[in-house]
């Protein structure tokens, strides 16, 4: 079935992994709307540039993640949503014994909570229009673990396992989900971090990426947003109807040590 004139929604969009999904599907026309947690006239502009660039309808609706209310009114407002991304997330690194309560339960609200609103709400609206599909942005900690990330590698791990659960509720229907793990993606806040990284360790740009940004990704090589994009696009495809309730890993061999 043709993508084009299908409406996407896609959470914490505005920067990183999820404006470059909402590039990549605009490119293949779907109609997109952004999300983040503010509303700023640069927000607007983005989904005007998209608009502009690509011809689509794009939109920018602000939702604070963190809230139910908000995750499930995003997706009324967005008025159809045939493919969810569920993209939206946040990082503290700490020992778990010092792990502050608050940025636990920020991290789990926004990576994990808020999918399953955006999806409960979402689900009605896909079985009404005879299609859907739901794509969550997990992340290689979703399959393994590091340490000093409690709270988002317990949120990626059962961003993984509700996939599988509503693979299962969904798979006698034209509707499928599934999810992709990324390894370290070059975004522009990762590519802020390096000159500070570079000037820590005392090392040239390449040999800081090699050796201490990619110490765990076997490729050297950061995965880019537009492959990221390109994964979605290839997941809403017709070619991508019998695949649902898996992970797809674009971490250049990451969780295959």
């Amino acid at each position: 079935m043709p993508l084009k004139g299908k409406t996407a929604v896609i959470t914490g969009s505005n920067s990183g992994i999820g404006l470059g999904i909402a590039w990549e599907l605009a490119r293949a026309g779907i109609d997109v709307v952004l999300n983040s947690f503010t509303d700023r006239d640069e927000d607007h502009a983005l989904a005007g540039k998209i608009a502009g660039e690509t011809g689509v309808t794009a939109r920018y609706i602000k939702a604070d993640m963190s809230s139910g209310t908000e995750c499930r009114a995003l997706i009324e407002q967005a008025g159809a949503c045939d493919i969810l991304i569920n993209n939206a997330g946040i990082q503290h690194v700490a020992p778990i014994d010092t792990f502050p309560p608050e940025k636990w339960d920020a991290i789990i609200a926004i990576n994990l909570t808020s999918a399953f609103h955006t999806t409960a709400a979402a689900l009605p609206k896909m079985r009404a229009a005879g299609w859907g599909r739901v794509v969550n942005i997990a992340s290689a900690h979703g399959l393994t673990a590091s340490p000093f990330k409690s709270a988002y590698i317990a949120a990626k791990h059962g961003i993984v396992g509700m996939t599988k659960t509503v693979a299962l509720e969904t798979a006698q229907e034209p509707i499928t989900a599934n999810a992709i793990c990324p390894g370290y993606v070059l975004t522009p806040l990762v590519e802020a971090q390096i000159p500070a990284t570079m000037k820590e360790y005392n090392m040239g740009r390449e040999q800081v990426i090699r050796e201490v940004m990619l110490a765990r990704q076997p490729s050297k090589e950061f995965a880019t947003v537009e492959q990221l994009g390109g994964t979605c696009l290839f997941l809403c495809s017709e070619a991508a109807a019998q695949i649902t309730g898996t992970t797809i890993s674009v971490d250049g061999g990451w969780t295959a040590l």
